[in-house]
């Protein structure tokens, strides 16, 4: 038998997805959203919202407004945050009262009126760095690089400055948080994994990693890297890349992550764990910019600005092998079909491209270099 969900922030690209995921498999959704203007165009709910679906605009940071939310609901799915590793390094405290304020207002809530479950939606950026392999085999969890490069190459090296090898990242990785918004994602997990037990309820983090599909904000400069990309091919531009665009990561369909998250939800074994969900396969962002334009039928090669952005990694990509054996999940979308989907969803969107404005904005601060 179903059950009541609250779904914070679930009016976003991710939350509408996981919302039509849980209506499909019987629960009842509700929804907390405050539709915030740099996601919804005019603060508008999404016409794509599934119509089974209850709306309510609201704030999480508003204990009001999650008490409500609250009323006959037996788990909880909390996405509601901020996103963007640039912005949150020059927009800090909005990004801690959204995130790390927002989660410890929802489970102040449930501290009087527990549920079930909760899972929350946490992020590969938390990891920092990936993990990397030496050329002698070894292992190395801890490795950290300038945040502006000087000259030496982009890659990281050991100790004898012999270039280090990514490996798939696995959840035992110590967290190396190199930006606000990486360290309110943290703290959005242990607040879940501190307090659900504590208060009778199960909880559960999934760490998401490069999350793409139909239905991103094209028009937010600060979302998904795809979404960023798209919206400059729409309107004739080449997608801006830092660095030399070689940096490795995990893009993972956004279908997937919503089956993620009704398994994390119902799975007996979700409880106490922490999940990565990603594809399992790992692509240069270059490569991605490319075979999007030519998923998108445009001849326009990225701009590669050769200049580093403080809080970005070099490599980071998932090990899903502890999701495939507690969860049963497995990303099923392939990407090169994924991106065909993006395209054809695109090409029927208006796209205001701002990532000219959000690239001023990281220069005037020093972010870039």
């Amino acid at each position: 038998m179903g059950e009541r969900v609250l779904i914070t922030g679930g009016a976003g690209f991710i939350g509408r997805h996981v919302a039509r995921a849980l209506v499909a498999q019987g629960h009842a959704v509700r929804v907390l959203d405050s539709l915030e203007r740099q996601v919804h165009v005019g603060g508008a709910p999404p016409a794509d919202l599934h119509e089974a679906v209850e709306l309510v605009v609201g704030d999480v940071r508003n204990p009001g407004a999650v008490a409500s939310a609250l009323r006959g609901i037996d788990s909880v799915v909390h996405l509601a945050a901020q996103v963007g590793v640039g912005q949150s390094m020059y927009q800090v405290s909005h990004y801690v009262s959204h995130n790390d304020a927002g989660t410890a207002a929802l489970f102040q809530e449930l501290t009087t009126r527990p549920v079930r479950r909760v899972v929350t939606a946490s992020s590969m950026s938390i990891y920092g760095e990936g993990l990397y392999r030496d050329a002698d085999g070894a292992l190395h969890a801890t490795v950290e690089r300038a945040p502006r490069g000087d000259g030496a190459g982009w890659d990281p090296v050991d100790g004898a400055g012999r270039p280090l090898v990514p490996v798939a990242t696995p959840e035992w990785k110590q967290p190396s948080l190199a930006s606000v918004y990486a360290l309110g994602k943290f703290v959005q997990e242990r607040l879940t994994m501190t307090l659900a037990p504590a208060y009778g309820m199960e909880g559960c983090c999934l760490r998401l990693f490069n999350v793409y599909g139909p239905g991103q904000a094209l028009s937010n400069p600060y979302t998904g890297v795809l979404a960023i990309f798209a919206s400059r091919l729409a309107n004739g531009r080449p997608p801006m890349i830092f660095e030399d665009g070689e940096q490795r990561r995990d893009f993972v369909h956004v279908d997937d992550v919503a089956r993620a998250f009704v398994l994390a939800l119902e799975h007996p074994r979700a409880p106490g764990g922490v999940f990565n969900i990603g594809s399992g396969h790992d692509v240069s962002v270059a490569e991605v910019a490319h075979a999007l334009a030519g998923a998108m039928e445009v001849d326009i090669a990225p701009e590669i600005t050769q200049q580093a952005r403080v809080g970005d990694v070099r490599h980071c990509f998932a090990d899903v092998t502890r999701a495939a054996d507690v969860l049963g999940f497995r990303a099923e979308r392939r990407f090169r079909d994924g991106l065909a989907e993006l395209a054809e969803w695109v090409a029927s969107q208006e796209a205001h491209d701002h990532v000219g404005e959000a690239r001023r904005e990281l220069e005037q601060r020093g972010l870039v270099a």
